[in-house]
């Protein structure tokens, strides 16, 4: 056995950091971008929209092709992060052509169709006996990776922008090299032939997948939306502060970040209390602050409460997601689990290119009230969350 396969769970988990380091990339540098640029909130709508697009045809393409179920998941994570890489540093070469600077965000989606739902495939191979706790750390890997660029753009404040997006193209391609290193794991389900569309949508006929999948479809209309916003709304407060803008990216990254800690407190507690009773919690207290949030803010409410607020805001708008993923896992057919999750994340990230939109573009109108926008995404989520007991 390789040294690396003696902890397969933390080189995915790093992996999975690396890179999805270029998912939020852009948002980073956003405020040193859209200075140099002359561009606004809509700009950046249309920028992470493309990476949502790219990702949700992407993962279409691993349901109906079959690839995520017939060829080593360790071989296409590490393929896409390459590419992703690639993508993401030629942004460079393309942020001052719009059309071109869109097409390569959505190429960089295309590419973390290959990383996020392959990295979750991988974990379940290798750690089967416990996969809500495990994906928990998947997750919150993703999470911290989403907000690496504001850390990145932090510790870089002065240099060029281009310094941290080339950071982050080096990140995803020392992960696609610990995975590919790695290999696949011992316990992968048999492998499946090409399928159509509908045989990716098998699963949705099960009671169980169906429940869990509409909990997560609720909670990703929620959080994509939330992780963009965050800086406009830190920004808000560090400026009603009257602190300095420096402290803008750190803050984002701190918010974003604490994720981590919020899927590693529910993977541990789904162990003990269930995966079902951890999503929603953690959905239920997000799904508050969409009304709550914009409630206390226009109460005229200190800075420090509202980033106080943000803080739990981030511990918790993440910390269901894996374990959706494992009641999904479950309740999928085992020779379509890559396919299942695979359709479920397409169907989840395309609801969530709305609610950016409808966000970003009323910012500069409504200000935090645009967060009501999101509330109808974790009322429905927990609707359907209540007959996933019923219904195994």
């Amino acid at each position: 056995m390789s040294r690396l396969a003696r902890q397969p769970l933390t080189v995915i988990v790093m992996a999975q950091l690396f890179g999805t380091s270029l998912w939020f990339s852009i948002n980073g540098v956003w405020f040193s971008l859209a200075g140099e640029l002359g561009l606004d909130e809509g700009d950046l709508g249309r920028l992470t929209l493309s990476v949502q697009a790219g990702f949700i045809l992407g993962t279409l393409a691993l349901a109906t092709t079959g690839l995520a179920d017939r060829f080593s998941a360790s071989r296409i994570f590490a393929t896409a992060s390459l590419l992703g890489a690639l993508m993401n540093a030629g942004f460079i070469l393309a942020a001052t052509s719009p059309t071109l600077a869109v097409l390569l965000r959505f190429l960089t989606g295309l590419c973390l169709a290959g990383i996020y739902p392959l990295g979750m495939k991988m974990v379940i191979a290798w750690t089967p006996s416990h996969a809500g706790a495990a994906l928990a750390w998947l997750v919150g890997m993703l999470t911290l990776g989403t907000a690496t660029p504001h850390l990145m753009r932090g510790l870089t404040l002065g240099l060029p922008w281009e310094g941290a997006l080339l950071g982050a193209s080096a990140l995803a391609l020392v992960g696609g090299a610990l995975v590919l290193r790695l290999g696949d794991g011992p316990h992968l389900p048999p492998t499946a032939g090409p399928i159509a569309l509908r045989g990716g949508l098998e699963a949705l006929r099960m009671p169980a997948f169906r429940a869990a999948a509409g909990g997560y479809f609720g909670h990703m209309w929620e959080l994509y939306a939330v992780w963009m916003l965050v800086p406009l709304l830190v920004a808000r407060e560090i400026g009603r502060m009257g602190a300095t803008a420096n402290l803008i990216p750190f803050v984002a990254w701190l918010i974003i970040g604490i994720g981590l800690v919020g899927c590693v407190i529910g993977g541990h507690l789904s162990r003990r209390l269930g995966s079902a009773w951890v999503a929603s919690r953690a959905l239920s207290v997000s799904g508050g602050l969409c009304l709550g949030y914009p409630l206390v803010a226009a109460l005229g409410a200190p800075p420090m409460i509202l980033i106080a607020l943000l803080f739990i805001w981030g511990l918790t708008v993440i910390a269901d997601s894996p374990q959706f993923s494992a009641m999904a896992s479950a309740g999928a057919p085992s020779h379509r689990v890559g396919a299942s999750l695979a359709i479920m994340n397409a169907i989840g990230f395309g609801l969530s290119i709305p609610a950016i939109w409808l966000t970003s573009h009323l910012w500069m109108i409504q200000g935090p009230w645009v967060l009501i926008w999101l509330l109808p995404g974790p009322i429905l989520g927990l609707l359907a969350l209540r007959h996933f007991s019923t219904k195994k």
